[in-house]
C-alpha cells in the first residue's frame, strides 16, 4: 500500500467541511500505525476543533498507546497560533507524535511555515509536499484569497440550446431541470457569498438561499448603483446577510449593509476588492449576462459552470455570456441538462 493513500483520505475528509469552515481552510487528518488507520478527523465548521484535534479524539482506547509510535498525515500545515482554538502544532508535540506528513504549507500569514518550524524544533520527523498540488486545489478558495488577495470567483449560468439565458423582456425562463436545481443549491452552500446584478434581482426576484439541500446560506450580494430596487424583493427580507453595492451610501448593518462604490473605476474590481476587505473568501456570480460578461472581460474569474438545456430554444432572447480563456475540465449530463466545468488558465 502506497503511503499516498493516507493523504488522499485526508483530502476526502477535508472536503466534508466545504462551505462550513470559511474563512478557515478545509483540512483533513489521518493517524496511521503500521499501515492501519487508528484515527481520522476533519475541520467541520468555523470555530470548531481543527482536523488534528478531531483525529486524535477519534482514536479508540485500545489504540491510544500507539499514538507515540504513529504517523500523522495532514492536508495542510498545522497551525502555530492561537485563534478560535489552540495551536495544533503544540498538540502534536504534546502527544509526542514522532512523524508528520504535510501536504502543503499554509499561506495564512499567522502560520506560513511557523507550524513546520515549531514541529521541526521539537524533533518531529517531517515530510512536506506529498500530493501538494492536489491539496492546494482542494483548498483553492483559501489559497486564492491569501495569495492573490481576492475571493475565489465562480461564474454560473444556464442557457438554452441556442445560447439564450432569458426572454428579450428579461422575464425569467426555467432552463435547468429539477435535479440540476438541487445541484445548484448545493453549489450555493459551498461558497461564502453569491452575487447578482440589478436586472436579475428585479426581474427574477431570487431568494439566493439554500433550500432544496442541507447547507449554509451564502452572504447575498447585489449590485444596485442607484438604489432603485424595491424593498419588497426577497433579497431585502433580512433573513440572511445581504450587502448592496451602490454609488450613494455606505451603511454597515447586521443583516442588511450598503457598500459604496464609484462609477469612475471598474465596478467588478471594486466589488472584488471589497469582498477581500470584508474577509469573504469566495463568491458565485449567478447573473445576469451583463454582470457575468464584466467579470469575463476583466479576466476576474477562476471557474465557470455552464448549464445548457438541449431541449429548450428561446427566440429573440438575451444572449448568454461569451466565455474567453477557459479550459474545459469536465462535463456531465443530467437528463436534458448538459453541464460544462471550466477553469481560467
Amino acid at each position: 500500500m502506497t503511503r499516498e493513500i493516507y493523504m488522499h483520505r485526508c483530502l476526502e475528509l477535508a472536503k466534508l467541511g466545504l462551505g462550513h469552515t470559511a474563512p478557515n481552510p478545509i483540512v483533513g487528518a489521518v493517524l496511521v500505525r503500521e499501515e492501519r488507520i487508528i484515527g481520522e478527523g476533519y475541520h467541520s465548521y468555523y470555530g470548531a476543533a481543527h482536523a488534528e484535534v478531531n483525529c486524535l479524539h477519534s482514536v479508540g482506547d485500545d489504540d491510544r498507546r500507539w499514538i507515540t509510535d504513529s504517523t500523522l498525515y495532514v492536508s495542510l500545515e498545522p497551525c502555530a497560533h492561537f485563534g478560535k482554538t489552540p495551536p495544533c502544532a503544540d498538540l502534536i508535540i504534546e502527544k509526542k507524535i514522532p512523524r508528520v506528513v504535510i501536504a502543503c504549507r499554509d499561506p495564512f500569514k499567522e502560520v506560513n511555515g511557523r507550524g513546520i518550524e515549531k514541529l521541526r524544533a521539537a524533533g518531529v520527523d517531517l515530510e512536506i509536499g506529498m500530493l501538494e498540488k492536489e491539496a492546494m486545489d482542494t483548498n483553492r478558495r483559501f489559497f486564492t484569497f491569501h495569495q492573490q488577495h481576492r475571493p475565489y470567483i465562480i461564474l454560473k449560468w444556464a442557457e438554452s440550446a441556442n445560447r439564450k439565458i432569458a426572454n428579450q423582456d428579461f422575464s425569467r425562463v426555467h432552463i435547468s431541470n429539477e435535479i440540476t436545481n438541487r445541484l445548484i443549491h448545493k453549489w450555493r452552500g459551498e461558497e461564502a457569498s453569491i452575487l447578482v446584478g440589478t436586472r436579475t434581482a428585479l426581474h427574477d426576484n431570487p431568494m439566493l438561499t439554500v433550500r432544496t439541500v442541507p447547507g449554509k446560506n451564502p452572504i447575498r450580494l447585489v449590485v444596485d448603483m442607484q438604489l432603485r430596487l424595491p424593498e419588497s424583493l426577497h433579497l431585502f427580507d433580512q433573513k440572511t446577510r445581504t450587502i448592496v453595492f451602490n454609488s450613494i451610501r455606505h451603511v454597515d448593518g447586521e443583516a442588511l449593509s450598503y457598500y459604496q462604490i464609484t462609477r469612475d473605476v471598474s465596478a467588478v474590481h471594486q466589488i472584488v476588492h471589497a469582498l477581500y476587505q470584508l474577509n469573504i473568501q469566495s463568491v458565485i456570480v449567478e447573473g445576469g449576462a451583463q454582470l457575468l460578461q464584466s467579470f469575463i472581460d476583466e479576466d476576474l474569474w477562476d471557474e465557470a459552470r455552464i448549464i445548457t438545456n438541449d431541449s429548450i430554444f428561446i427566440r429573440d432572447g438575451i444572449a448568454a455570456p461569451d466565455l474567453a480563456g477557459g479550459q474545459l475540465i469536465t462535463s456531465e449530463a443530467i437528463f436534458s441538462d448538459h453541464i460544462r466545468y471550466y477553469r481560467n488558465q
